[in-house]
This record gives C-alpha cells, sequence and structure tokens, in this order.
C-alpha cells in the first residue's frame, strides 16, 4: 500500500508540474510546437542477435533501414539488456532497474519467464518510462508483446500507456500437452480480439498501428513502444507472406528483413508528417539470439548465446536516431543498458526519474548527444541467470565468479580460484582469460559482486534493496469474450 501511494504522488507531482510548465510557456494543456520535448519511438525486436544486422556486421541479410539509422544517427556497441531472457529484460526497460530490484527475475513457479496466467506480473506499485511521460503531457501507446503479466492489473494500460495493441507474453506460448494455455491472445487495450492471434501477419499489423499512432499524434508528444514478436521463440519464426522465402537465410532471415521493412516504414511516416527532427528513434533487441540447429540467428563477434550471461546472450545491438541532436555516423563504444532509457527520457521530456526509490540506470544524454569525453555512468555492472549472480563488469573487464553450482547454459567456470576474467576491448570474443595477469581487476571486481550481493541479492539470499513484484491470487485466462 505504501508503495503504491508514494507512486501515486510521484505521478501526480510530475503532472502538477508539467501541467504549470507548459501553461507558462504555451498557454496549452500540453507542449506544443519547437519547445515541445521530442517524441520518442523505442523499437524492441525479440531475440535478435547482436550480429543479426548489416550495420553490426552481418553480410547476409538485408537491412538497408535500420542501416540507414545507423548512418544518421550513432552505433552503441557496449549496449546491454539486463538478462539474456525477455521478461527480466523488459521489466528493466520500464522501470530502470534491475529485474532483481523489481523482483522480475523468475516466476512464482521459479522458471525463467512468465507463462500465461501467470500469478506474478510487474507490481503496479512500480513507476514506468510510460507513466513518466504520460504525466509530462505525453501521449503513450505499446504495440506488441508486453510479457509483465497478462492478469488485468498487469497489463500495459494499468501501468502507463493510453492504448495497446499486441500480445501479452511470447508467441511460442500455444496449447501443449501438458500446458492447458489458452489460443495465442491478440489483444487491443484490455480485451481479446483475436485468438489464436495469426503470428504470420503481426509485423505487417503492429507496422500499420504504428502509423496510425504516430499520425493521430503528429501535433503533440507521443511516446511509441513497439516490441516486435519476431525474430521471436518459435522454432521457425512466423513471417509475413511478402517477406517468406525471400531471405538468404530461412525463415530467420525472412523475419529480420520484414523488421527492416517495418523500420522503412515508421521512417517514411516520421518524413511524410514532418516529424523526422522531432522525433528520437531508439532500436534495440531484448536479448540476443539463441542457439539452434541448424544456426539461425547471430550473435557475432561475440560468445555464447541468448538465454544465457555470455556477451552473446546479454549485450545488444543498439540504435539512437535524432536528426540534428544525435551524431551522425557515429559509434558510441561506452557500456549503457535498458535501464538508461527511463532516467534519459525523464530528462528529455523535462522531468526526472522517480526520486523516491532506487532507480539502477542512468542519463546518459551526454552519450548520446555525443558530447566531449562523455563516459559511462557505470561503476559496475552485473549479470544475473535468472536468480545467481553469475559475472559483473568494470570498464574494459568482465568477470565470470566462480560458482560450486552454475546453473543455465553458457561459459562453464570453474568452481574454485579467482574466475574467467576478459578484456572485452582487447578481447572481443572472449578468448583470452587474463585473471591471473590481473589480480587486483579480480579483486575489484569482486568486490562489486559482494556488493550486488548485499543489495540485489543472489540465489535465495534476498538483496536488501530488492522490491516485491505484483501478485493476482487468483489468475484468469485471456481469452474472446
Amino acid at each position: 500500500m505504501g508503495t503504491a501511494l508514494t507512486r501515486r504522488s510521484f505521478l501526480k507531482a510530475v503532472g502538477a508540474s508539467a501541467a504549470a510548465a507548459c501553461a507558462a510557456r504555451t498557454g496549452r494543456a500540453a507542449p506544443a510546437g519547437a519547445n515541445r520535448p521530442p517524441n520518442v519511438i523505442v523499437i524492441l525486436c525479440d531475440n535478435l542477435g547482436y550480429g543479426d544486422v548489416g550495420c553490426f556486421g552481418n553480410t547476409v541479410h538485408r537491412t538497408p533501414h535500420i542501416d540507414r539509422l545507423a548512418e544518421e544517427g550513432t552505433r552503441f556497441t557496449h549496449f546491454y539488456a539486463t538478462s539474456g531472457v525477455c521478461t527480466p529484460s523488459r521489466a528493466s526497460l520500464m522501470t530502470g532497474c534491475y529485474p532483481r530490484r523489481v523482483s522480475m527475475h523468475h516466476t512464482d513457479t521459479g522458471d525463467w519467464v512468465l507463462k500465461p496466467i501467470a500469478h506474478r506480473g510487474l507490481s503496479p506499485g512500480e513507476v514506468t518510462v510510460a507513466e513518466v511521460l504520460k504525466a509530462r503531457g505525453y501521449a503513450t501507446a505499446i504495440i506488441g508483446k508486453w510479457h509483465l503479466g497478462d492478469q488485468l492489473r498487469f497489463l500495459p494500460t494499468r501501468q502507463g500507456f493510453d492504448t495497446w495493441l499486441g500480445i501479452p507474453y511470447s508467441d511460442d506460448m500455444t496449447a501443449r500437452p501438458n500446458k492447458p494455455w489458452p489460443p495465442l491472445p491478440l489483444m487491443r487495450n484490455e480485451a481479446v480480439i483475436e485468438a489464436p492471434a495469426d503470428r504470420a501477419t503481426l509485423t505487417q499489423r503492429y507496422t500499420e498501428e504504428a502509423i496510425r499512432v504516430i499520425t493521430a499524434n503528429k501535433d503533440r508528444p507521443f511516446f511509441l513502444y513497439l516490441p516486435h514478436a519476431t525474430p521471436g521463440s518459435t522454432r521457425s519464426p512466423h513471417v509475413g507472406e511478402a517477406f517468406r522465402g525471400k531471405s538468404k537465410n530461412g525463415t530467420w532471415g525472412d523475419s529480420v528483413e520484414e523488421l527492416d521493412w517495418s523500420t522503412g516504414e515508421i521512417l517514411a511516416a516520421l518524413d511524410r508528417l514532418g516529424l523526422d527532427d522531432r522525433t528520437l528513434i531508439l532500436w534495440m533487441s531484448d536479448n540476443g539470439a539463441p542457439r539452434r540447429k541448424p544456426l539461425q540467428g547471430s550473435n557475432a563477434p561475440l560468445a555464447g548465446w541468448g538465454y544465457t550471461t555470455d556477451e552473446g546472450g546479454m549485450r545488444v545491438p543498439c540504435l539512437a536516431r535524432w536528426p540534428g541532436r544525435v551524431p551522425a555516423g557515429r559509434t558510441c563504444t561506452e557500456l549503457a543498458t535498458t535501464m538508461d532509457l527511463l532516467p534519459t527520457l525523464a530528462h528529455l521530456a523535462g522531468g526526472a526519474p522517480p526520486e523516491d526509490r532506487t532507480i539502477d540506470g542512468h542519463d546518459i544524454r551526454p552519450l548520446l548527444f555525443g558530447e566531449p569525453r562523455a563516459k559511462s555512468p557505470y561503476e559496475a555492472f552485473f549479470y544475473y541467470d535468472v536468480d545467481q549472480l553469475q559475472a559483473v563488469r568494470a570498464g574494459r573487464w568482465k568477470l565470470y565468479l566462480p560458482l560450486a553450482k552454475k546453473r543455465g547454459r553458457g561459459r562453464k567456470v570453474p568452481a574454485t580460484g579467482p574466475g574467467l576474467l576478459f578484456d572485452l576491448v582487447a578481447d572481443v570474443a572472449e578468448t583470452r582469460n587474463v585473471a591471473a595477469d590481473h589480480p587486483d581487476v579480480v579483486a575489484r571486481l569482486t568486490a562489486h559482486a559482494e556488493r550486488a550481493r548485499q543489495d540485489l541479492g543472489d540465489g535465495a539470499a534476498r538483496g536488501a534493496g530488492q522490491r516485491p513484484p505484483g501478485h493476482e491470487p487468483k489468475p484468469t485466462p485471456r481469452t474472446m469474450a
């Protein structure tokens, strides 16, 4: 109850200050004209690998529109999701916090990600980036996959979004033996409008809806969150008919090229509406590409695969474009993460992140705008596999911690000794363990890890700074009325 009250107080206070500032500046209820804050479009791909698009080195997939974002904006080559799987990763993007901070690092049954009819969801007491921007006068919309709770009290329309068209969880969560789940629901706001959702048409329908949202809000600031369903979690991605069989890499490549088409349509709409220089686009993936047989996605040149704490599992491609503000044709090699979206966008909107709680992300406007000598604000970054702290990064160094019993997949680490230390600048593929050469670095990163254990927790040990998740005692399926 106390958390929810402080959350409401925060939103009320921010909304009041926003209204007063807007009235003083423009005499209107919402920002307008040249002085208004930027529109924001966050495009989040699902399971897309670091090396799956041309501007990050892929030579197989055709991605001219995504590559255009790099040409006209900035590539972030040391950008991280906070998990190798989607629910915890998305929780961080929404809240600016590590998944363990908001207790979205696992489900109520200990699984990696939320399943249909789940008891757990993102706590309504948390403040999302949508709520922060809505309080500043933004129109807010989500189009795509939510995966932070499928019960009514956890849906995006209860977490700061004015509108939603999309699916509540992953595209592969359909009925199967011993899993009496409902047909995959496509929802508009809080009602199921199609079940099962036609997964092959989702990218096209999401893109059309995105253009409608952009057009409808062209005269006011808007926040559009577009978490695509593809390439997704199914063994063979679902692809629109116009793209099926057209790439050189099966349905995975087809889906990447359809995502590129979608990006191009959004760019064309912004140009047509005269919104180019008013709009910040942030394009990224929720985690690395998973290992498949035969291989589909690519995390090259990084080591490892999605669903792990290897670099290929959590370092993701990220592009930022805002003509006239974000430097064009630039590469940023400083560490940044999805947790930085909330504080950065809050400041860009003329506000600030919540001050009544810990936010783990940082305002990275200096990195975004290419300020001289701008450095990463992270003293350390932590890699968790579900509930287990497995690695820590500080500057150029990444230390895989020695663990008596490492859970999950990924790199094997000796149970005793200093762990494995890699220089991620000189050795991007993590091929040379240099722990023996840098005992001081090992000691420093180990100390960071111990502080994370105390604050965020590790394994069954709860951290002092953890906050509770949302809980629905009697969950019900999302089905057609």
